[in-house]
Order: structure tokens, then C-alpha cells, then sequence
């Protein structure tokens, strides 16, 4: 697992955000033969960067679990930058910490809350988690009140805390209609540069966000399927080649549609078996499992998907 500190150039690249794989036993035990798997044909694909969060259910993660997670990454390979998050809530956060501390992960997502906060109180949280952490943090803004209301309150304290190092990255999935139209990220913008600014909804909006915003990256969650696909995506955007970059687009788009439908996480965590990558398990409450119609529907996408990214960049997993 790479420990070298974070620069601003790290940003340009796709994030994976994998689901997290687990044993069909009674506990639902985490499965790191086959979260291996998973990650050996993400690399195998080109792939680098991992970052884990909501696709693995971290919100409803033990500590204990979190424990072994976070000794599972750090063990992967040098070349791999490894991001887990943490969260939501301050005691969690903090709980967190002791066990972050024992590793060098060079920063830490936090996980976006939706219970009673406001921009003032959550800076003050994060920035004593940072400091208990002693590293810096990936902000996700998942919404427009994610720092309260106030919505030139919340940006003001984003903006401190990127001039204060306390936030090195922010992951920005604010969905829209069009979203090439976004007055909140034009705000984000102004105060913040965007260098540091990923988008965080998969490859839907990707190419609006890197040709229109000038946004250096962005996450993936259809991309665990197909990653050299969604590499494809990245390099033609960062060559300024809108118009290869939109059919590779397109490819992702039928299995989008579903994890738009259904639920991104639960969705991406039953295509990843579907598609015969990984045999990938239960998933935990409070999420109930596709129905059999679903997972049906769900087989033609993820194997669909998986064949292209195969057809274009075989490899041996």
C-alpha cells in the first residue's frame, strides 16, 4: 500500500470505489480471498488507486471489521493508493481514529451524515478528527446541505478547511439533470481550486465534470466491472477527445440506469458476482438483497458490461 503523502497531481485519475466482499456464514465474516480477487483484476486493468466507502457498506461496518479492513489494505501492493473513510458521526469518527492511527493511509474519506448538523459544528468535528488522525481528510459532498443549510456557510467552511490542510480532497457527487448546469459546484469553484475537486458520481456526469469544470478525475463504481473501460474514459477526456470518450461513456450506461434504479451499492455488490469477478456475498443490514427478477435483469447489464471491458483489454484474473 503506497504511504507517500498526498499532491495536488495524485487527483488526476479514476477512483474505484469497490464493493466489500463477504462470507455467506452466519456472522457474514469478511472474505479477503475473494476482496483479493476483486482487486487483482482491477490492477490487472490498470487500475491504482482503491477508494472504499458506501459501495462497502462502511457506514454499517463493526470496528472490529474496520480493524481487519484496515490491515487487509494496508498489505496490498506498493503501487496501489488505498483510501478507507470513516464516519459518519463525530463518536464514530473518533473511534476510528485509534485504529487509523496504527497505519500510514495518507488520508481518509469521511462519510457524508444526514442527521442535525450545521456547517459551523461539523467543521469543528472534522478538524479534531484530523487532528486526532494527523492526516488529512477527503470531504464528500453528497448534497447541498451535507454542511447544513446555509449553503454559502457550508462552502466557507470547506474552503477553510482546504486552506488550512485540514481537507486535501473533496469528492464531489451533487446530482443533476444536466450536469454540466450545477450553480453549488460553480460556488465550490470559486473558493476552492479545483485541482483538489473530483467527481464522485461514477461515469454519468464524468465527461460534463472534466470538460466543463475542469475537474481532474473521478470516482467509479461501474468502473470495478469494466475498469480499463473506465480508463479509456479518463484518457481521452484528459486528451481533450470529448467524442471518443462519449461511446465509451455510453457502455456504462444500462448498468448506471440500474444502480440509479435500485441502489448504486447493493447493485455494484451483486453485479461484481454476476459478472464472475468476485463471489462477493450478503450484504449487511439495514440493505435488503435484489429480488430474483432483479438479479435476473442485473446479469445481462453486469455481463454485458464485463464482456466489453474484456473485448477491449483481456486479462488474466
Amino acid at each position: 500500500m503506497r504511504t507517500t503523502p498526498v499532491q495536488t497531481s495524485d487527483w488526476r485519475g479514476v477512483f474505484p470505489v469497490p464493493p466489500l466482499c463477504r462470507r455467506n456464514d452466519k456472522t457474514r465474516s469478511l472474505d479477503f480471498d475473494a476482496n483479493n480477487r476483486l482487486v487483482r483484476y482491477m490492477h490487472s486493468n490498470g487500475i491504482r488507486n482503491l477508494l472504499y466507502g458506501g459501495n462497502a457498506f462502511l457506514y454499517h461496518i463493526t470496528l472490529a471489521e474496520f480493524d481487519e479492513l484496515l490491515g487487509w489494505l494496508n498489505g496490498l501492493a506498493d503501487d496501489l493508493w488505498c483510501i478507507p473513510s470513516a464516519g459518519p458521526s463525530y463518536g464514530r469518527l473518533m473511534d476510528q481514529a485509534a485504529l487509523l492511527r496504527r497505519y500510514n493511509f495518507p488520508t481518509v474519506m469521511h462519510l457524508p451524515c444526514g442527521d442535525p448538523r450545521d456547517a459551523a459544528g461539523l467543521e469543528r468535528g472534522l478538524r479534531e478528527f484530523a487532528q486526532a488522525l494527523g492526516k488529512p481528510l477527503i470531504l464528500y459532498l453528497k448534497d447541498e446541505t451535507n454542511f447544513g443549510a446555509n449553503l454559502d456557510a457550508g462552502l466557507d467552511a470547506v474552503a477553510r478547511m482546504v486552506a488550512d490542510g485540514v481537507c486535501i480532497g473533496i469528492k464531489y457527487a451533487v446530482v443533476r439533470q444536466d450536469p454540466s448546469v450545477d450553480a453549488y459546484l460553480d460556488g465550490l469553484l470559486k473558493r476552492v481550486d479545483r485541482s483538489v475537486v473530483i467527481s464522485g458520481i461514477g461515469e454519468r456526469p464524468a465527461i460534463a465534470h472534466l470538460r466543463d469544470f475542469k475537474l481532474p478525475g473521478f470516482t467509479t463504481g461501474s468502473g470495478c466491472i469494466a475498469p480499463a473501460l473506465t480508463l479509456r474514459i479518463l484518457q481521452a477526456c484528459q486528451a481533450g477527445d470529448w467524442t471518443a470518450a462519449e461511446p465509451v461513456r455510453q457502455s456504462f450506461i444500462a448498468h448506471e440506469d440500474l444502480r440509479d434504479g435500485w441502489g448504486p451499492a447493493r447493485v455494484l455488490h451483486a453485479a461484481t458476482a454476476l459478472a464472475g469477478i468476485a463471489e462477493t456475498g450478503p450484504i449487511p443490514p439495514f440493505i435488503s438483497p435484489l429480488s430474483a427478477e432483479q438479479l435476473a435483469k442485473l446479469k445481462i447489464a453486469a455481463a454485458d458490461l464485463y464482456a466489453t471491458n474484456q473485448a477491449g483489454a483481456p486479462v488474466a484474473v
